[in-house]
Formats: C-alpha cells, sequence, structure tokens
C-alpha cells in the first residue's frame, strides 16, 4: 500500500499563485530596506546549539528545533543518563546543531566573525526561514519566515526612528492598517526596581508580555507562582492598567519612577523617539503600551511591536534595543537595534483583507497557442523578442486541442493569447486576444512587440 504523503504540523506547502503573493510581500520589504541603505546577508539554517542555547530564556530554549548527531549518535552517550532517562542531559551529548529559532542571535554571530569585513554602523536585512517547536494554530507555524532588518554598532535613537519609518512604509504600501506599539525594558526594570523586586524582571516581563493571551487574573497568578510577593503584585497593576495619551502616561510615569535612575533613563529614550516622530510623515497609530515586553531576554532598551487592526491576528512585526548582544561572543560594547516582519502572518492579513493586488497572481502576460511545427517556429523568433523586452512570455509545447490550450491559459489568469495560423504567417502578422474582454484583433508583428500589455 502507496504511503501517504503529507508533512510535518506546523509547515505549509505553497501553491504558484500563493508564492508569487508571497514574492510580492518580500519585494516590496526588500525594496524599502534598500531604500534606507540596508544591505542583504544569509547565515546558515543550522548554528552550533552552544550559539543558541541560552539567549532566547528558559521558554525559548524549550522551542529550539535540536539535530541529532550524524552517524552513531549514542555512541558517547551516558549510559546511566540513559537510563534514567534524563533527556535535558542526553540531548546535550547526541546533539551539537540546532535549527535557528530567529535570525538575530545568528546575526550577532555573523557580526562578531565577520567584523574586519563590515562597516560600522552596519545596516543589514536578512529574509530567511526560522524554525521554532512551538504548538501549532492560527498565525503561529513551527516553520516560517522572518524579514528581519538591523543597525549595530550605534547607540542613536534616530536608529528606533527610522526602523518605525520603515514599519509605517511598508504597510501602507501594502495597505495594512497597523497600530505601532512601543515601550523601553529600561522602564520595565525600573518599575522592577521601585517594586522592591529587580531581580524578577525576567519572570515580570516574561508575565506580563502574556496579558493579551491569558488575560490580568492570569499574568497575576503566573508572577505570584514565580515568588513575586502579592504587595509587589498589587503594587505593578496601577502601572500595567496606565490610561491616557502617549504624553499623559510619560507624565504618569515620571512620577511612578522619580527614584529609579534607569526607569527615567527609559522615559527619556521613549520621550526622544517620539519628539522625532512629530516631526515625520507616520501614517500609523503610535501607542506606548507599558504591557509590551517581548519575552526575549537580549533586548535592553526600546521594544516594538505592531499589531494588525482590522485582523485577529498575534504580532506582525516587531524587535527592539540589544545593547550587548555580540558580547557573549567576545565583542564587547556594540549596541543594535532591529525589528522582524513576520511574512507569514502578513500573507495571512493580506489574504483576510483581500489586499493581494491583481497583478501579483499574473505571472505570464502573453500566450502563444501551439498549432504545430510550423506555426511553432514563427512564434518562437517573436516569443525571444517579447521576452528580450522583458514581457513574461509562454508558448503551450505541444500542438494540442486549441480548447485545452485556452483552458490553460484562463486557468493560470493569463491577460492575452496570441494565436498565429496560416493565414498570420503568410501576412507576418498575430492575432492577439484580450482574455477579460474577449475582444481580439489581427496585428502586425512590431504592433504586437509595442503593444501596452
Amino acid at each position: 500500500m502507496a504511503q501517504k504523503p503529507s508533512i510535518p504540523k506546523g509547515t505549509r506547502d505553497f501553491l504558484p499563485v500563493e508564492m508569487l503573493n508571497r514574492e510580492y510581500i518580500f519585494d516590496t520589504i526588500k525594496s524599502i530596506f534598500r531604500k534606507y541603505g540596508f544591505l542583504p546577508i544569509e547565515t546558515p539554517a543550522m548554528e552550533n546549539l552552544s550559539t543558541l542555547l541560552g539567549k532566547y530564556g528558559e521558554e525559548g530554549d524549550k522551542l529550539l528545533f535540536k539535530i541529532l548527531n550524524s552517524g552513531d549518535f549514542l555512541a558517547k552517550a551516558d549510559e546511566k543518563l540513559l537510563a534514567e532517562k534524563n533527556s535535558i542531559k542526553i540531548t546535550n551529548q547526541i546533539s551539537e546543531k540546532g535549527l535557528r529559532y530567529d535570525l538575530t542571535v545568528p546575526f550577532a554571530r555573523y557580526v562578531v566573525q565577520h567584523r574586519n569585513d563590515l562597516v560600522f554602523p552596519f545596516k543589514r536585512y536578512q529574509i530567511q526561514p526560522v524554525w521554532r517547536a512551538d504548538r501549532p494554530q492560527k498565525g503561529r507555524y513551527r516553520e516560517f519566515f522572518q524579514c528581519d532588518v538591523d543597525v549595530i554598532g550605534s547607540n542613536s535613537l534616530l536608529n528606533e526612528f527610522e526602523l518605525i519609518q520603515i514599519i509605517d512604509e511598508v504597510f501602507n504600501v501594502l495597505k495594512i492598517n497597523t497600530v505601532i506599539k512601543l515601550n523601553n525594558r529600561k522602564i520595565l526594570s525600573g518599575i522592577a526596581e521601585i517594586i522592591g523586586h529587580a531581580d524578577k524582571i525576567i519572570d515580570i516581563t516574561v508575565a506580563i508580555d502574556k496579558l493579551d493571551k491569558i488575560g490580568l487574573e492570569n499574568v497575576n497568578k503566573e508572577l505570584l507562582a514565580n515568588g513575586l510577593p502579592q504587595e509587589a503584585i498589587n503594587q505593578l497593576q496601577p502601572v500595567i492598567g496606565l490610561k491616557g495619551s502617549n504624553d499623559e502616561k510619560i507624565t504618569q510615569l515620571k512620577k511612578v519612577l522619580k527614584d529609579s535612575e534607569v526607569g527615567l533613563k527609559g522615559i527619556d529614550e521613549i520621550e526622544t523617539v517620539l519628539e522625532y516622530l512629530k516631526t515625520s510623515d507616520v501614517k500609523a497609530e503610535i501607542e506606548l503600551d507599558l504591557t509590551l515586553a517581548r519575552g526575549l531576554n537580549y533586548y535592553t532598551g526600546a521594544i516594538i511591536e505592531v499589531k494588525a487592526k482590522d485582523v485577529q491576528i498575534g504580532s506582525i512585526c516587531g524587535g527592539g534595543r540589544y545593547d550587548d548582544l555580540t558580547g557573549i561572543f567576545g565583542l564587547k560594547d556594540v549596541s543594535g537595534v532591529g525589528v522582524s516582519f513576520g511574512a507569514d502572518r502578513i500573507y495571512d492579513v493580506l489574504v483576510q483583507t483581500n489586499g493581494f493586488p491583481e497583478t501579483a497572481m499574473n505571472s505570464t502576460q502573453v500566450f502563444f497557442v501551439n498549432f504545430g511545427k510550423r506555426e511553432e517556429l514563427y512564434c518562437l523568433s517573436i516569443i525571444e523578442k517579447l521576452r528580450s523586452r522583458g514581457v513574461k512570455t509562454e508558448i503551450y509545447p505541444e500542438p494540442t486541442k486549441m480548447k485545452k490550450q485556452m483552458n490553460y491559459a484562463n486557468k493560470k489568469q493569463i491577460p492575452f493569447v496570441v494565436l498565429a495560423g496560416e493565414n498570420e504567417i503568410e501576412n507576418q502578422k498575430v492575432t492577439l486576444k484580450n482574455m477579460e474582454t474577449g475582444e481580439q484583433k489581427t496585428i502586425g508583428v512590431d504592433e504586437l512587440l509595442n503593444f501596452d500589455l
């Protein structure tokens, strides 16, 4: 019995029409990245686990896909650990590599490894797949593409401002209505300091980052379970629920964090970015959201997250400032900031809003019907000239029934069909049919070559 074909849960195949739409997203994002002076790089799909582990927090480490060592991977495994079924310790012995969880940590490794070949500040973009051993659900996949853009080697907040401009331009071109949420990790550290539990900053940020998903009551339960006293949790509530305009929130925060140097530094950074934004034509709503924490441990300053307003889905873009991510690889005090566009979620949003342009669907512009050997030879030279002018052109490979060939053109949504039979060949002409209107006319070859297709 033949095996039923399948793919792993949380992964997807893409049909040609879906790929054309995905490439529309990638091309849009790439063109805007390049406008701002960013250059492309690529890194391997797999990295050494020593590169990946410990960079994403305990929860992130659990979601890493590990790759078994080549050959007899159990040969060097500790028999005692095998007998104990200690999966965590055994994994360290039988697996040295893993699939990348994101593009940022590999980027930090890349910067350190190639620092003598780069010009700083280094502005890079990277569009590649990443893998997470997460539970698949709507808008959440185990394999998905990220479109990252980062500046490293500069502390300037102009970089944060420029990234927000890029975010705004990308989603304006894609016609996705968004809200850009901002916060600062220093503000969160200040809040943890003020309530007397600076040592619990990771537990606090991981918990409040889940506010939208699990609600305030469950966030408080998680904080309690992680050892935060009820009194401290009570102090946290007014800050989490801060209301009003961005300016009003900042005014209230200054009072709350007046005794926290790091908290005031975070407020100052947010104010600077908001001042830059007041001079720009950014169209998206900008919201200071104090519950925004983004659970990754390496963020140290600005935190950015983008939500689609018209579709219920997770964030479609996010990132932030990381002051010393390269330090773990031996290059100290090199600050960076970047954001990542979630191409798969952006795709899902555009599907739900019918946001893809019709032109994204059209691969072939002109299709030649094949009537036989003589007609083929006549058409091939015309096809070559059309292609040399950048017109996407194809001919049916066999001289089969006319109905079959026209059905092929219809299914591929090809806008123009060219027919060239004996009469057209004798007069050095072709018949051009508009597949949308049904109109057709006989024209000269030169006229076809100059026709507005």
